[in-house]
């Protein structure tokens, strides 16, 4: 038997914490007073099912999608798999790539359903669900490793973008990759989709038989793993400069292919202190895909 699930209101009173087994939320609501206690009720008692829901179909949601998948019943299982959707004709994915985005995605859904905010978001691990009214932004700083966190960009994020998801994957991440990248964060229409995509840009992020490049079977680290028996990234050596070049130059080709598709808003790929980026954040001139050393009030780090 698990532990029951911890729900609190972090020191400073702003901010709603969430953990159960996996899922690990900090939730924060602007709005009126009574908005935002009416905003965190929902997610409280949103959250406390929603791990069992996703544990009666996790045989279904650890299987490769594809076109003759089955469709899982509950409501954030419906999410993950029309996340992957776009992807799974093309690369191996299974529901699972979508699990915190879409988890941060239904807590965002209790929240505005049950009070009027101005802004909010749920940081699930660091893929996160936003809502922002019109006029309304976010700041956001992104980090290349959850373990050291360093900086490597900025951006804000305006309501009238459309981003309503960030997500970021790598090799250093909670989960596994296929590749050798830092950090891909991915900011996408939905919390969902992002965290589905930033899954297939990072895989992309690679130098295939590279003797710097350690890779082991995901089931020798995790049994029970979705991955089984494909090898994922163990261990990046240093690499040299031209290599770091060609290595994000596959991701960003992958994530040039998804802007194109409309299924993500902007990209930003980082790989041993060099980071590039695409999309509507990525041009300087335009002041908002910006350099670590430029101002800001960012805020989320995540990674």
């Amino acid at each position: 038997m698990r532990e029951p699930a911890q729900i609190r209101i972090l020191p400073g009173g702003k901010r709603l914490h969430l953990h159960d087994g996996p899922m690990d939320l900090i939730v924060e609501a602007y709005g009126g007073t009574e908005c935002v206690r009416a905003a965190y009720r929902a997610a409280a008692e949103r959250f406390v099912g929603i791990l069992d829901e996703l544990c009666g179909e996790l045989e279904l949601l650890r299987q490769e999608a594809g076109a003759g998948s089955a469709v899982p019943e509950g409501i954030v299982a419906k999410r993950m798999f029309a996340a992957v959707a776009p992807f799974a004709a093309s690369a191996f994915i299974t529901p699972m790539a979508a699990v915190a985005g879409a988890v941060a995605e239904e807590i965002l859904r209790v929240m505005t359903s049950a009070a009027a905010l101005s802004r909010a978001y749920a940081n699930n691990g660091g893929d996160i669900a936003l809502h922002l009214a019109p006029g309304e932004e976010f700041s956001v700083a992104l980090v290349d490793r959850p373990d050291e966190p360093s900086l490597f960009g900025r951006a804000t994020l305006r309501a009238e973008d459309g981003i309503r998801g960030i997500a970021t994957s790598g090799w250093r991440g909670r989960s596994f990759s296929l590749g050798i990248a830092d950090a891909v964060t991915i900011l996408a229409a939905t919390a969902a989709g992002a965290d589905a995509a930033a899954t297939i840009v990072a895989n992309a992020v690679d130098l295939p038989g590279h003797p710097a490049i350690e890779r082991v079977a995901a089931r020798e680290i995790q049994p029970d793993t979705d991955l089984g028996e494909m090898r994922v990234t163990r261990a990046v050596g240093p690499l040299q400069q031209l290599e770091i070049e060609e290595a994000l130059a596959r991701g960003l080709a992958k994530a040039d292919e998804l802007l194109a598709a409309g299924w993500i808003g902007a990209a930003a790929l980082h790989l041993q202190g060099e980071t590039i980026s695409t999309g509507i954040y990525a041009s300087p001139e335009k002041g908002r895909f910006v350099s670590p050393g430029s101002p800001s009030g960012g805020n989320f780090l995540h990674a």
